[in-house]
């Protein structure tokens, strides 16, 4: 944490140094956004799944995607798993799901001695990533152990007490529960997205996809390790310069009628310092405002929060998260970032094929939407260098 007693000023200026902490925070936000950019890649319209699973992953929140069914929810959250690596449990949950198909058997030499304890190895409270289908159709005894395991990260039942390494759960639900009894449980998950179907402009895309084997995705352990040192730099992430812009936005989706309870409005922090040290970045600005959108409980609540919130997210963007903080926040800024980003990608793609006429047309998209989107003189100096780029790969040669 920044020392406050510093002038303000001076810490803006000490922020701004390079130092070996942040290029560690760089290279580890880096290391984190090429896996989540490898995980989505060949989905369609899904990137934002991917990386907003890492962004709670990294603020230590749990993450709802709802939406209908054969919309990719499993295949984003596993793509993102497998590249992150860890131990990874994921289950559909139904109505006669059984809590030991969860959390364990009975240990039954420790029953025969009088013991009632659990083998949880390969189960979820020994897992890093976990991903529960119809989360909502567990019963209430399933329900009950795992609003433990969410809160507190620790396993009881039995005799059995284990610290859980869960750095994200993943629920999903083709749509919300309507069982006020399940509110209190749904209200554990801070981080809502919602998919729809592929939009009719992009069923091409999804065709051509489809078509395409899968790509052999391999988890890479040691990014375990930048996901821990990311964690512990937003636990210190620095949120004085925007809390007082922090509690206006909250006062707004109030006022506007976005059910926000103060637990909620506090743990949106975690979201924020999350967003800000996935920038590379050890202090939060108003570039990170974006992820409030994701703590309003509803689609219809999320439009409005964007909408509500439109002044203070105008320049929000995120590096490392280039879909989400676009789609979440609507800038300009995060178009730039995101058009960059996929503009280096398909260059660096380039680069390693033979000439054709796919790839090429690749290129040639992205730089129609560029140009769509920016004219001239409001380029970004990075687009308008990855724009130039662009252009000169795809000249006639």
């Amino acid at each position: 944490m920044t020392d406050t007693s510093t002038p303000p000023d001076a810490r803006s200026a000490a922020l701004r140094q390079d130092t070996p902490g942040q290029d560690t925070l760089r290279q580890d936000s880096e290391l984190i956004a090429a896996a989540v950019g490898a995980a989505g890649r060949g989905m369609i319209d899904r990137e934002t799944v991917a990386e907003v699973v890492a962004l709670c992953a990294v603020a230590g929140e749990h993450l709802l995607v709802v939406g209908p069914p054969g919309t990719a929810k499993s295949q984003a959250v596993r793509r993102v798993a497998g590249q992150l690596g860890g131990r990874y449990f994921e289950y559909l949950l139904g109505r006669f799901t059984e809590p030991n198909e969860l959390f364990g058997p009975v240990d039954l030499r420790g029953l025969r001695e009088g013991r009632v304890e659990f083998e949880t190895a390969g189960m979820l409270p020994e897992a890093e990533i976990a991903f529960l289908d119809e989360v909502f159709l567990g019963s209430t005894a399933v329900l009950n152990t795992l609003l433990g395991l969410l809160n507190e990260r620790v396993f009881r039942r039995g005799g059995t007490v284990l610290a859980s390494p869960l750095r994200v759960c993943v629920g999903a639900a083709n749509h919300l529960p309507e069982d006020p009894a399940l509110a209190a449980f749904a209200d554990r998950f801070l981080a809502r997205v919602f998919v729809e179907p592929v939009a009719d402009a992009r069923l091409e895309d999804l065709l051509e996809a489809g078509r395409r084997p899968a790509a052999a995705l391999t988890g890479n352990g040691d990014l375990l390790g930048a996901l821990d040192r990311l964690t512990a730099a937003a636990r210190d992430c620095d949120l004085d310069g925007v809390t007082p812009l922090l509690a206006t936005a909250l006062r707004r989706l109030r006022a506007a009628g976005v059910p926000v309870g103060d637990r909620r409005a506090v743990r949106s922090q975690r979201l924020v310092a999350a967003a800000a040290v996935l920038d590379g970045r050890d202090a939060a600005t108003a570039r990170d405002l974006w992820v409030l959108p994701l703590i309003a409980p509803t689609a219809d609540t999320q439009a409005l929060a964007r909408d509500t919130l439109a002044d203070l997210i105008e320049k929000a963007a995120n590096t490392s998260l280039t879909h989400a903080a676009e789609e979440l926040s609507r800038s300009t800024a995060a178009r730039a970032e995101r058009l960059a980003r996929t503009g280096a990608a398909l260059l660096a793609e380039h680069r390693g094929l033979p000439e054709g006429r796919d790839s090429r047309l690749r290129l040639e998209a992205a730089l129609r939407e560029i140009d769509a989107g920016f004219v001239p003189a409001d380029l970004p100096a990075a687009l308008a260098g990855i724009r130039a780029e662009l252009v000169a790969a795809v000249a006639p040669s």
